[in-house]
């Protein structure tokens, strides 16, 4: 993974579907140039998230961009996903890395530089951080300081993604935080032109890392 991949990172999330699948959302996104999928399902069952996993995986493949699961290591290792994602109430990061080898992408949410720091030291490859606006995703989000958004990206060495209410309109604000790249979920599938809405999100994205 080079850190060019965590560019315009995209989290599924099924609430914005209406008549289309999962995966037409997914190839819109890549069509418009997301550049790493995150797979994120809470309420489905094993073998219909693995029959959809291997279905989005082959399609990112397809873009060459990386794909994980969220959360969910027994599926990720069973149709040998790029990686997973973790938070920190998931598992600890050293017991992931442990089931997942040393060949896998390893995510982990964190909030603070303490979480940061231990989660690099437990194996992992990429930090999100976050939520760094006020979001309606994820109700136990707190927010993170731009402030402490740069301490964690001083603290590691590995590459940080910034979270949680990033939109378009925004995103620049985050300029000069030594973030890589952002994760978003509304921003992208909330939108009705998800392949318009994911070229431009990306346009400013990169915009505000060259900054």
């Amino acid at each position: 993974m080079k850190s060019d991949d965590l560019l315009l990172y995209a989290v599924t999330d099924r609430h914005w579907l209406g008549d289309e699948t999962l995966y037409a959302q997914v190839e819109k996104t890549l069509k418009g140039g997301a550049t790493f999928v995150q797979l994120r399902e809470k309420e489905m069952d094993y073998d219909s998230f693995l029959a959809e996993a291997k279905e989005i995986q082959k399609l990112c493949k397809a873009y060459q961009v990386p794909f994980v699961i969220n959360d969910n290591v027994d599926i990720a290792l069973a149709m040998d996903a790029d990686g997973v994602h973790v938070g920190q109430s998931d598992m600890e990061a050293g017991d992931v890395r442990s089931k997942l080898g040393p060949d896998k992408l390893l995510g982990v949410s964190t909030e603070t530089v303490e979480e940061a720091i231990l989660a690099e030291k437990r194996g992992a490859d990429y930090l999100g951080v976050g939520a760094v606006f006020p979001t309606g995703s994820k109700d136990d989000a707190l927010a993170v300081s731009h402030e402490t958004l740069k301490a964690i990206c001083d603290a590691v060495s590995i590459p940080v993604i910034a979270i949680g209410g990033i939109t378009q309109e925004n995103v620049s604000q985050l300029s000069g935080c030594g973030i890589c790249g952002i994760a978003v979920i509304s921003a992208i599938f909330g939108q009705k032109d998800i392949e318009g809405s994911t070229r431009r999100l990306r346009s400013a994205t990169e915009k505000m890392i060259r900054a």
